[in-house]
């Protein structure tokens, strides 16, 4: 049994003709989240505590669609949303925050000072400010970038799904944009330690184009984000689809009632979805990592104690 962590910055339609310039800051940040994660293990934090971090480090980034870098709804407005969980099955999650810098912290807040698990919108944003939790002009969140993705999905008439590349309005063909950039994805940290104990989160902005008020999967519990005694998930991709699924739950309990290894749930349960939906990752409390998905890409990084790490973007058979 060892330590293990894996981290991602969401699944889609990556094009593999990705510029260097729109891909290196994300590997860049990848690498600095992986290597805080791993240092936080190393030095015996808590896996709540190293997930929580290593998501704050991701919320932060721009590059990536959550808390900063997050996805505009059809309004041009963003609606944040983050949930937490333990192997002990404590968990908290928020949805709709406008002003809060780390939603991620919030969703921990819920779970350690409520009765309750999940607050949203004007609650969540009381409650923030009741536990004074850093808050900032929600002008802070639209980026140019964002601001651009909306109108291309507006143009295009439709929700777009992290990394999707927007469409031509005359077909329904996929096309890479002629900057190559991908729409960026959702956020997420897995992390088991030495005793077994584990820990997800994940973070995300949501859909670009998405209706004021959409929820998706990432602060529900057993879709995008889940943990118990034996693992810990963090889904990615279509929040449709991965809620019609429960991807992260059923994860566990392919596990727990049919007894498969970590790999072979993971690859089973994202088998199941419809191709192009989703990406995950996940630790066992025995310190495995599975990281699968059926995107084109899906940006990701892990690190186990015996000393292998991966940074990917695109599925093996591409990378």
């Amino acid at each position: 049994m060892g330590w293990a962590i894996a981290l991602h910055g969401g699944a889609g339609d990556i094009p593999l003709s990705l510029p260097s310039d729109r891909r290196q800051p994300r590997e860049e940040t990848l690498r600095r989240c992986l290597q805080i994660g791993v240092q936080a293990l190393k030095s015996q934090k808590p896996p709540l505590d190293v997930v929580e971090l290593v998501v704050r480090e991701l919320e932060n980034c721009p590059h990536f669609n959550a808390g900063r870098g997050s996805v505009l709804t059809t309004k041009a407005t963003v609606e944040m949303e983050a949930s937490i969980m333990d192997s002990t099955k404590r968990c908290g999650a928020v949805s709709g925050l406008t002003t809060v810098v780390n939603p991620i912290s919030l969703a921990r807040l819920v779970m350690e000072k409520t009765p309750h698990i999940y607050l949203a919108f004007d609650g969540a944003e009381a409650f923030a400010r009741e536990q004074g939790v850093e808050t900032i002009d929600s002008s802070y969140f639209i980026t140019p970038q964002n601001i651009e993705r909306l109108q291309q999905a507006k143009e295009a008439n439709r929700v777009q799904i992290d990394y999707t590349q927007p469409l031509p309005q005359a077909t329904e063909q996929e096309t890479e944009n002629p900057s190559g950039d991908s729409q960026i994805g959702t956020v997420g940290c897995v992390a088991v330690d030495n005793h077994g104990n584990l820990a997800s989160a994940t973070s995300t902005g949501g859909l670009v184009n998405k209706m004021v008020g959409r929820i998706g999967d990432t602060p529900l519990i057993g879709a995008g984000t889940y943990a118990n005694h034996l693992c810990a998930i963090s889904a990615t991709g279509k929040g449709e689809s991965i809620i019609r699924s429960t991807v992260a739950r059923d994860v566990a309990a392919l596990m727990e009632f049919k007894g498969l290894s970590l790999e072979e749930a993971a690859a089973s349960v994202v088998e199941s979805v419809p191709k192009g939906n989703v990406g995950l990752i996940a630790v066992s409390a025995s310190g495995e990592v599975a990281m699968p998905l059926t995107t084109t890409g899906m940006f990701r990084a892990c690190a186990t104690e015996d000393g292998y790490s991966e940074i990917s973007i695109w599925s093996s058979k591409h990378d």
